[in-house]
């Protein structure tokens, strides 16, 4: 476990999986937290790369070849979250308010590319902000999507208590049965999946993608949950299109949480190609997220 601090805020950065396990500000949580020998549970503060979500089948198709991933997934039959998040990542900064781990993904069974992956958690006066990149260092031009997990709270709120926000245009339909997409995304406009506007969380649930993320005038997509006594930010860089919310009802010590995941890409999109990022060998790759605690 790696800690970082700035004035009254401190972050736990994981080295197995480089996930963010915990982020307090004067004291005061801004994200559902997990013990220090604990596995992250339901894939908190995990960093997903070089897909997030799920390929359908554990299969997709590169320059016309089959590629068979290892199935993470087996009630559903698919590969679930990517590649790094159980693997440890070595240190390469470590300062006060900032820590940078990378991990190398090496070409195996289902993945053929090299990829130099990266992430960097800093604190500042804007909160925490979370640096990602990937460099190809293969021979082998690949897609790939970056996600992350995080379950921001809204402080000592109850999660039922709160409103959500998300900055997302439309839903993507799934098959419930593989939670995979059953077709192509869809306006939010006029359904219960609209939450420009903001939604109380109570008797909510949602384990869904939503696309079309647009960005405010600052140009950062905004994401938010907030309670009568403040609440918590999710902001994103616009290479960010997507979110996966979901909202289960027993994480450990907490019960009803909520999951707010920016990804670049919709699940499945290996095989979809939507919104896929390639990168040629030699070409890098970087964006950010951030949360932030908003004024009681």
């Amino acid at each position: 476990m790696l800690g970082i601090s700035y004035e009254g805020a401190t972050a736990v950065i994981t080295t197995v999986g480089a996930g963010l396990r915990s982020f307090e500000v004067d004291g005061v949580p801004y994200v559902e937290t997990f013990g220090p020998d604990e596995k992250p549970p339901m894939s908190a503060g995990a960093v997903l790369v070089p897909w997030p979500n799920r390929t359908a089948g554990a299969s997709w198709v590169l320059d016309g070849v089959v590629q068979q991933l290892e199935v993470t997934e087996p009630a559903r039959g698919n590969a679930i979250h990517g590649l790094v998040r159980r693997r440890p990542w070595s240190v390469l900064e470590h300062t006060g308010s900032l820590v940078s781990l990378r991990a190398l993904i090496e070409p195996q069974a289902g993945w053929p590319a090299a990829l130099d992956v990266t992430v960097s958690y800093a604190l500042d006066d804007r909160g925490l902000t979370v640096t990602h990149g990937v460099k190809n260092v293969g021979d082998v031009a690949t897609p790939f999507g970056v996600g992350t997990h995080p379950y921001p709270r809204a402080g000592l709120a109850d999660t039922d208590s709160c409103v959500l926000t998300l900055a997302a245009t439309t839903v993507l339909p799934l098959d419930t049965a593989r939670m995979v997409p059953s077709g192509a995304a869809v306006p939010v406009e006029g359904t219960e999946f609209d939450f420009r506007g903001g939604r109380a969380l109570d008797g909510v649930r949602l384990d869904t993608p939503f696309g079309g993320c647009e960005p405010a005038r600052d140009g950062l997509v905004h994401h938010s949950l907030e309670s009568e006594d403040g609440g918590v930010e999710v902001w994103a860089d616009p290479a960010f299109k997507w979110v996966q919310v979901y909202t289960p009802d027993s994480y450990p010590g907490r019960g009803r949480a909520v999951a707010i995941e920016p990804m670049t890409c919709p699940p499945d999109a290996l095989n979809s190609g939507v919104d896929l990022i390639w990168v040629a060998p030699g070409e890098s790759w970087g964006a950010r997220w951030g949360i932030r605690p908003l004024g009681s």
